[in-house]
């Protein structure tokens, strides 16, 4: 077959070169050039080849038998996904991939513990990709978004309850719930009583509030949501209370102060 022919295969299709056989190094160059990945139809490609497969690009990393770190520090500096290409990666072509996108994790086999929380601390999604995170792990994820406790197959209690104090819509990621369990999220965030409002009786409901509220450092948001809680009120089918006469019968004094300063806001 004629050079130029050859040449205008390959400018129309770069993967036409599977079918011209012996293509001299000038159509290959030219393959590579239109397309990395026809780099897969050349045996034995120079160092050039592999370069200007990569420069068009990185996913070509991965028809590179022994690749150089400066090519795959090029492969990841394209897409972290690259990482998935790269056999032997080392360390630091693994943080690179990871600092860029948490879920590289995916790609990384045993990951260390500095590199889980690299992962999480990039993006708290990624956790679903690390099997059997440590509680320092599932604590960063969480910390940044209630959401995390979603994808941790095994959470501990206190990550759980971090979880619910964040948000009370976490207690829907929750597993396996029991009575003592839902005692304790209802001690750090009332609010989530509107997802557990068949699994609690009123009396059990009361002891929690009495509790909670009668604590010398009672936290201000705890007092706040109580007193503005719509599933708690006069009128509720789940617990009927004043709220402020409940305060003042049982609460102690910082709960009584922010329950005043609340009732003020309302006037």
């Amino acid at each position: 077959m004629e050079k130029s022919k050859q040449i205008a295969m390959v400018k129309t299709n770069p993967n036409a070169i599977a079918y011209i056989p012996d293509p001299p190094d000038e159509i290959k160059l030219l393959a590579v050039q239109q397309s990395g990945l026809a780099l897969k139809y050349i045996e034995n490609p120079t160092q050039e080849m592999q370069k200007l497969a990569l420069d068009n690009n990185g996913r070509a990393i991965q028809f590179i038998s022994n690749p150089t770190e400066d090519m795959m520090i090029k492969a990841i500096n394209d897409g972290w996904v690259n990482l998935e290409y790269i056999k032997n990666p080392t360390d630091e072509i693994i943080k690179l991939a990871v600092n860029q996108a948490g879920w590289a994790i995916k790609y990384v086999q045993n990951p260390s513990e500095e590199l889980q929380l690299l992962a999480v601390q990039k993006n708290y999604d990624s956790i679903k990709f690390i099997q059997e995170p440590s509680e320092s792990v599932q604590e960063e994820a969480v910390k940044i978004s209630y959401d995390a406790l979603r994808y941790i197959n095994t959470p501990t209690p206190k990550v759980e309850l971090m979880a619910i104090k964040q948000n009370e819509r976490a207690v829907t990621f929750i597993k396996a719930l029991d009575q003592p369990k839902i005692l304790e999220f209802l001690r750090v965030n009332i609010l989530v009583i509107s997802y557990l409002r068949q699994e609690i009786s009123p009396a059990e409901l009361e002891e929690v509030l009495k509790e909670t509220l009668g604590k010398a450092d009672v936290e201000e948001k705890y007092v706040r949501d109580f007193l503005n809680c719509s599933s708690i009120s006069k009128n509720s089918d789940i617990m009927s209370m004043d709220k402020i006469l409940f305060i003042y019968k049982y609460g102690s004094k910082k709960a009584k102060k922010i329950a005043v300063d609340e009732k003020l806001k309302m006037l």
